[in-house]
Formats: structure tokens, C-alpha cells, sequence
């Protein structure tokens, strides 16, 4: 059987690095101790809950298409077959989605097993010897439906491959310098499009962060100012959370971070610092409390990661891998 991504030698289709994730680390270590170690890992894809995309998947098209679609009836209903190109070197991301985009619209896709591997470095001058694109997928369906769903399918895995290749390089930057810690995105998300970008990151290698605001508690200043005080806050959260979610608290000084700590938070969250004083009350933070997790975050980016690396930062949150990453380029042509 083909071997998992992460252990793929195709030349053309280099692999998340070197590091696995720690999910990856997981997956591995259950297919091991189930004796299944030859087995290739479950598919990120899994994780998605099928009726909920749909209904996503089914308010982008109507975004789209709200009424007649008069190029629709210039094309006809013919079945026809359309092959999806890949323009940009870059992680592949997104295959569930244009799935599902198609799905709602009747049409059947298959994917070039041997190239559109999700996780997957595709460098589209060497995949193929289409210069400049690399086919990663048919597309099979009337016509006008193939045309319907198009932009929608291409937007999406365009921005997912986005997010997912803007991960990739955070993490490799990291690995790099020897921190193995989680690069972590945020909640900048689309609205409307937070679970994309959210798998995005995961197929990127990164982490996802909270997921949304009923996942773990996040208290930041506009909550402590309403609260009167950081262990006014956390007591409260504390009460409606229990032990089930963890809490994490922003602070601005490492006085703040002390007060969170004492007050039970599991993670403190040291925004905006300078690197050097970052590192210095990061490591004051663990030896006066060793199971704190520490994340650093404000203003950090691909550039400046290298910066903010310590061995008392346990995750470095990046805004941008979500707000201001760099589409893939694709695109769908009708064969004829």
C-alpha cells in the first residue's frame, strides 16, 4: 500500500518536513498500538461534520447563484468532463470540500491519486510536464452544474491550500531552529469560512487554536475590565466552565500573568511583549509555575517567529496565518 504522507520519497511532492506534528505523533502511535503500523493514517478529512458542510456548502452556492444562471442555459445540460488545475507550487488543501461543493451539484470527482495528496508539497513545474499546472482532479457532470459549481470549489481550495501552505512554512521555520513547539493559528477567521481555514492550518501541520468561542475559555482585557480584576474573571469562568475546558488569559505584564496563574488558569497569554522580556518572564513563569502553558502572540509573523522562540514558550499564535496568508491559484477547463 502507498506509504503515509509524511514518509512519501516522490521527488516532485515534498511533505510537510521532517517533524512530524503532534498530531501526526498521535496518529502514529495509535496505528502502532493497534499493530497496524503499515496502514497509512486516517484522512484529516474525517474530522469534518458531514451535514454541517453540507449545509455550508449549500449557502456558498446560493451566495453565488441566488437566481437564473443565463450562462447556465447558453452551455446546456450535456455531460461533460472538466479537469481541475493546479497553478501555484504549494501545500494541497482543501479536497473535502470541493467534494462536497460538487456533491450538492450531482457531479462526480476524481483525483490523480498520485499527485493530489493532501499535506502534500506540489511543485507544478516538476509534477507534470504541463509547465506552470499540474492536473489534480476530473470533474464529470451536466455542463451548466460542472460551471455552477466551479468558482465556488476553486475559491475554496485555493484559500484552503493558502492557509495550509502559509502553515507549512511557519512550522518548517520553527523545526528549523530546533523549537518544538505548536504553531498556532487564531480566531481571525472568515466569517462563514472558519472551518476551511481552520482544516486549512491543521493539513499545514499547524495548530488550530480554539475553534470557536464555546471551545475554551479565552478571558482578554475587555472581560477583566468588566470583571473588576484578572481573579475575579477567572473565578467566574471557572464556575459556568468546571473541569472540562481549560482557561487562558491575555496579560499584558508578567504581574498579570502571576495573578492568572495564581488565580488557576491554565494558560497564560503574553501579548505584545518584546522578545528578550518575553523570554525572561516566560522563564520566570515556569519554575514558579511548571505546568502553565505559555503562549506567545501579538504581532508575530513568519519573519519574526525566530525571534520569540524559548524553551519556557510552549505555543507561538500567528493572526495572520488566517488574515493574511497568500491564495493558490487553480483553476476548472471543460475538456473539448
Amino acid at each position: 500500500s502507498r506509504k503515509p504522507n509524511h514518509l512519501s520519497t516522490n521527488t516532485s511532492i515534498s511533505v510537510l518536513g521532517w517533524e512530524p506534528s503532534a498530531l501526526e505523533t498521535l496518529i502514529r502511535i495509535i496505528i502502532i498500538m493497534s499493530g497496524e503500523a503499515s496502514s497509512s493514517p486516517p484522512s484529516l478529512a474525517s474530522l469534518l461534520p458531514e451535514r454541517q458542510l453540507d449545509s455550508i456548502v449549500d449557502q456558498w452556492l446560493h451566495d453565488d447563484m441566488p437566481s437564473f444562471d443565463v450562462g447556465g442555459l447558453v452551455v446546456g445540460t450535456e455531460t461533460k468532463e472538466a479537469t481541475l488545475w493546479m497553478k501555484s507550487s504549494g501545500i494541497f488543501a482543501g479536497v473535502p470540500f470541493v467534494e462536497a461543493v460538487f456533491r450538492q451539484l450531482k457531479c462526480k470527482v476524481e483525483w490523480n491519486k498520485e499527485i493530489a495528496i493532501e499535506g502534500t508539497w506540489i511543485d507544478v513545474d516538476k509534477a507534470s510536464n504541463n509547465k506552470g499546472k499540474v492536473a489534480v482532479a476530473t470533474v464529470q457532470g451536466p455542463v451548466h452544474k460542472l460551471l455552477q459549481g466551479e468558482r465556488t470549489a476553486l475559491n475554496t481550495m485555493s484559500r484552503c491550500s493558502g492557509v495550509a501552505t502559509a502553515s507549512h512554512h511557519s512550522v518548517n521555520v520553527a523545526r528549523k531552529i530546533g523549537w518544538n513547539g505548536l504553531v498556532a493559528g487564531t480566531r481571525k477567521t472568515t466569517p462563514g469560512f472558519r472551518i476551511v481555514e481552520k482544516y486549512g492550518l491543521l493539513v499545514g501541520g499547524a495548530a488550530t487554536h480554539r475553534l470557536d468561542l464555546s471551545q475554551m475559555v479565552m478571558l482578554k482585557d475587555n472581560h477583566i475590565w468588566s470583571a473588576g480584576s484578572i481573579p475575579n474573571a477567572v473565578k467566574l469562568a471557572r464556575k459556568a466552565a468546571g473541569f472540562s475546558q481549560k482557561i487562558e488569559v491575555e496579560c499584558q505584564s508578567l504581574d498579570e500573568a502571576r495573578q492568572a496563574a495564581a488565580a488557576g488558569a491554565d494558560i497564560v497569554m503574553l501579548d505584545n511583549f518584546e522578545p528578550n522580556k518575553l523570554k525572561q518572564d516566560a522563564s520566570t513563569l515556569k519554575q514558579e509555575f511548571p505546568n502553565l502553558l505559555i503562549e506567545a502572540s501579538g504581532g508575530i509573523t513568519i519573519e519574526t517567529m525566530a525571534d520569540y522562540v524559548s524553551e519556557n514558550v510552549d505555543v507561538i499564535s500567528q493572526g495572520k496565518l488566517t488574515q493574511g496568508y497568500d491564495c493558490l491559484d487553480f483553476s476548472l477547463k471543460i475538456v473539448h
